[in-house]
Order: C-alpha cells, then structure tokens, then sequence
C-alpha cells in the first residue's frame, strides 16, 4: 500500500491509515517505516503524535471497544424484557461493526501478543460476557429455547456478527445497507432461538 504524499494531515487520518495497515500487514507485520510510507509523513512526524505503533494500536481499539460498551448503555439495552434487550443488543452490535468496520476487524484479529492486546481481549471477553448474561435472562424468563445451551447460543450469535468482518464491504454494488444486515442477523438468530408462542 503506498499513499501519495500529504500535505497535511490529523491524528484521525494517520489513526485510520496506521488501522489499514494493520489490517493488511498484521500488527506484528508492521514496522513503524510501513506506516511512514503509507502515512506519506516522516517517522519523527508520527512520534510527534503518539509514542509508536502500540499507542496507535491501542487508540484504534479503544475506538472499536467504545463503540461496543456504548450500546450496553443504549435505552433499549438498559431497559424492557431481556429478550428485547438482547435483539437490540445484537442489531446495534452488528451495526457498529459494519460502522466502524477496520476498527473491528483489528480488534478482532489481536492476538494478545502485546499489553495492549491483553487488555483488549479481556475487555472483548467483558463484552462477550454481559451479552451471555443477557441471552441467560432470556433463557430464564422462558423465551429462549431451552434445548440451546445458552453458551453454545452466545458463541453462535458472536460467531455470526464477527463473521461479517470477512465479507461485508460497503458501497459495492447489490451490496445489502448494514441496516439490511443487522436485521438479517437478528431475524436469522431469533427465529431458531426464540420459544414459539
């Protein structure tokens, strides 16, 4: 990947290239030259705004991480049937992850190989948690099938959301919006999970 030379340019656009490249390289793959070149800046230009990859590594999770813990706040995850709750929860999260697509996608792709992929994967797993909780409270109050083991459901329903990392790409053409999307998800989820009544 090589980008022309910038004339000028903000931590949010050296964030979101330092993100391409991760993504495209590996973490580990990436040398703080690769993000000079790519950035079209010199080294000493990104030192002057973060420490070194890691400092960017860490701003682009957290970008992703927020986008997740705020959706736990959200109204309609806060408050109602924990059913409702969880669809809501599930739709949102989808979203936020076509949203903030590359954001996710290095998120999901850490390792643990650094501090700073530690902490992300433990506060992936507090993510992951209050979710299953919430797919337990379903399961309690009697409108989720009780023949789906409720952990087996939450790695299910993560594995369906995260899987969209690997072939959405927004704007190509017959492509589905992600609102499209997060439905499909919710609907296809639900309609195996929920109890008839």
């Amino acid at each position: 990947m090589t980008m022309a030379k910038r004339d000028t340019y903000t931590p949010e656009s050296l964030l979101a290239v330092a993100v391409e490249v991760f993504n495209e390289r590996g973490y580990d793959g990436t040398s703080m030259e690769h993000l000079s070149r790519a950035a079209g800046i010199s080294k000493s230009s990104i030192y002057h705004h973060v420490k070194g990859k890691e400092e960017l590594l860490r701003l682009a999770i957290s970008r992703a991480l927020d986008g997740l813990f705020g959706i736990l706040q959200e109204p309609a995850a806060r408050d109602g049937r924990a059913i409702e709750r969880l669809e809501h929860v599930t739709r949102r999260t989808s979203e936020v992850l076509m949203e903030e697509l590359p954001y996710v996608t290095l998120l999901l792709r850490v390792r643990g190989n650094t501090d700073t992929e530690r902490w992300a994967m433990e506060r992936r797993r507090e993510f992951d948690h209050q979710v299953a909780d919430l797919l337990k409270r379903a399961a309690a109050d009697g409108d989720l099938r009780s023949d789906v083991d409720a952990r087996l459901a939450t790695r299910l329903l993560f594995g369906m959301i995260n899987s969209i990392v690997e072939w959405y790409r927004p704007g190509r053409g017959g492509a589905a919006t992600s609102q499209e999307v997060a439905e499909a998800v919710v609907r296809t989820a639900f309609t195996g999970l929920r109890t008839e009544r």
